[in-house]
């Protein structure tokens, strides 16, 4: 059994009490965007809950499913480690509550946690090389096991054609305030280009990638400051080369963070961003082809740029995806991140590497 529906859990408290956890104490945990997330303990035993954000993922039970799928072959093949899926009180998975909010937890590890950044260029080279492990760890797995929970979560076409039609149906002042970025991402076009040329490229396979590979999503020893193991692995599915990697450089070899509004500190850093690529190719090993390694560079040019268009995308379409704090944060986070590429440009022109 998959899904539990119970009545009476209008708490976070509550909630706890249907995993096993009688009056836990319950505090917020880490900083998602689309989830949201607790540390619950009682006596000496914790776990993580999470309301699942079903905006986002509309079928909680195949994101459950899809999870035990890939911790069961994880555990068969004992090479990376992930949080233990947490089964109710009544053994389901999942808790349906009055309020129609779903929840799932997992065990939480102990003296573990997430940086908000990356410390330093060992934490990138190990967070990239732990990233290319796992999606060598997933490469025995059929693809066909998992639900694609999130069409098209990487697919750049279909990213841009989103981005359009957003330009088209938009008027107003959310309209006028994104001229320029969305000027500067019509002129990179050919990233789009390049997408569709590899998409049914034989020599671009498709593999299982995580699709979501930030520092915040790596679990870290508090004590030795090694890695553990990735989380947040919900949006694991088929996807191609350019994904993990790109989102590493994209969001751990920039000065600052995708929030931020100093636009003058915005850069890509050297020193991490080749630490991460030598992390990452150092942890996949030869599971790239060669072609793929000859594109290795347009990875963060890639995943960049889409992101870009994913913030202001949402920022025309009325803020429907991404948290926000502020009125004009989305377009604020596009701008953030067409600056970062502007500078991601210029350092691989510097750099003289083929793209």
């Amino acid at each position: 059994m998959i899904m539990e529906t119970l009545t009476n859990y209008d708490s976070v408290q509550q909630v706890a009490s249907g995993f096993g956890l009688q009056e836990a104490r319950v505090e917020p945990l880490g900083r998602g965007l689309i989830h949201h997330t607790y540390l619950a303990e009682q006596n000496g035993r914790s776990m993580v809950l999470q309301q699942i954000n079903t905006k986002v993922f509309a079928d909680p039970q195949a994101l459950i499913a899809n999870y035990l799928a890939i911790y069961e072959h994880l555990q068969q093949q004992g090479s990376v480690k992930i949080p233990a899926p947490v089964p109710t009180s009544n053994g389901g998975w999942l808790l349906y509550g009055n309020d129609n909010n779903t929840w799932r937890a997992t065990e939480y590890i102990e003296n573990s946690y997430t940086p908000g950044s990356t410390e330093n260029v060992k934490a990138a080279y190990t967070t990239a090389a732990c990233f290319g492990r796992f999606t060598k760890s997933l490469a025995g797995m059929d693809i066909r096991q998992l639900q694609v929970l999130l069409a098209d979560f990487h697919d750049l076409a279909y990213r841009y054609q989103q981005f359009e039609d957003a330009v088209t149906n938009t008027q107003g002042m959310r309209l006028m305030r994104s001229t320029h970025v969305i000027a500067e991402l019509r002129q990179r076009r050919h990233l789009v280009d390049f997408y569709n040329a590899i998409k049914n490229n034989p020599d671009f396979p498709l593999r299982l990638m995580h699709h979501d590979c930030k520092i915040d999503n790596i679990l870290f020893d508090a004590h030795t400051k090694e890695v553990i193991c990735p989380i947040d692995l919900d949006t694991i599915m088929p996807g191609k080369y350019f994904s993990d990697l790109g989102d590493m450089i994209r969001t751990m070899a920039c000065t600052v963070d995708e929030n931020s509004r100093e636009w003058e500190h915005i850069d890509t850093k050297p020193e991490f961003y080749d630490a991460i690529v030598d992390g990452y190719l150092d942890g996949i090993g030869n599971e790239l082809s060669s072609e793929e390694k000859a594109h290795i560079h347009k990875s963060g040019l890639i995943m960049t740029y889409m992101q870009t268009l994913r913030f202001v995308t949402d920022f025309l379409q009325g803020d429907a995806y991404y948290k926000t704090t502020y009125p004009e944060q989305n377009l604020n986070r596009a701008l953030n991140q067409l600056i970062l590429l502007e500078k991601m440009e210029d350092f691989l022109a510097a750099k003289k590497v083929g793209s």
